[in-house]
């Protein structure tokens, strides 16, 4: 049977696997599928305007945050669970000049530490499927948003039980062993007090990104093999270091929760279960009642 991770485990891992140097040299910058052209698509869905003070929950290293920002000239405070998160955040806010728009702190989904009917939007990438608690986290997502303020997610889901074969930790902090469906995260989100719902399928880019994974955790396997080779790109190079120092820890001490064969196995599996139909991506807007 596979081992199911505690709650704070899946926070502790996807607090950390998301700040590590492995994951920006897989993934780049932007970590979830679509890109910052999908989040400026959700920033036009739920309609954001200079006038709007929007809260970005696990907002990463804040790429998204000044995205919109810029974009909309909105103000948008940014909470990831990662302190190191929080600080590349701040300083990539500051490279962009746009300081005097963005906010970023350190907290949790599950308890945000804003006050009732604080925003006008609420947005989450990639991100809901990682919280252990979906209800609890959606109802904290109402209480900070004012009355009729606007929700935006765009998320992993799935069309049914997932094969016990990807119930791993590092399927958890890869954003597919708890995702949910489409009607599930609606049915959470209303129960949360959330009305007017749009649902969008967005699964070609979740493809894209997971196929573009795939193919350098393969190249990556290769650069390793040949550590010598001198032809390799400098992102190869520090990946195939970075993985190498990884294996070298012992588990109970790895800052980066990552095995490269169970890497493969994880993005092989998943670009099956995408082009079968059974993992999505699905962007849902909302307004809070």
């Amino acid at each position: 049977m596979a081992h199911i991770p505690t709650d704070r485990q899946i926070k502790v891992c996807c607090a950390t696997f998301y700040q590590s140097d492995i994951v920006r040299l897989l993934l780049g910058d932007v970590f979830h599928p679509g890109g910052l052209a999908l989040t400026q698509y959700l920033g036009e869905v739920i309609g954001l305007g200079p006038a709007d003070h929007v809260l970005d929950v696990a907002c990463g290293r804040g790429l998204s945050a000044v995205h919109l920002a810029e974009r909309f000239g909105c103000h948008v405070t940014g909470l990831d669970y990662g302190p190191d998160n929080v600080a590349a955040a701040e300083a990539h806010a500051a490279e962009r000049g746009v300081t005097h728009l963005t906010t970023f702190r350190q907290g949790d989904a599950e308890g945000l530490p804003f006050d009732d009917g604080t925003f006008d939007a609420v947005i989450s990438e990639c991100s809901f499927c990682t919280f252990p608690d979906k209800p609890t986290a959606a109802a904290e997502m109402a209480r900070v948003l004012r009355v009729g303020g606007r929700l935006g997610l765009t998320d992993m889901t799935v069309t049914g039980a997932l094969p016990d074969d990807i119930q791993s930790l590092l399927a958890w902090v890869a954003c597919v062993a708890g995702a949910g469906t489409p009607e599930e995260y609606v049915a959470t989100l209303r129960q949360a007090g959330f009305t007017d719902f749009v649902v969008e399928d967005h699964h070609d880019a979740l493809r894209e990104l997971v196929t573009d994974v795939h193919l350098r955790l393969l190249g990556l396997e290769l650069a390793i093999g040949l550590s010598k080779l001198e032809s390799r790109t400098a992102s190869e190079a520090a990946l195939a270091e970075a993985l190498a120092n990884a294996d070298n820890k012992h588990p109970a001490d790895n800052e980066h929760p990552v095995d490269l064969d169970e890497a493969k196995r994880l993005t092989r599996r998943g670009i099956e279960l995408i082009e079968r139909g059974v993992v999505g991506y699905t962007l849902i807007a909302a307004r809070n009642k």
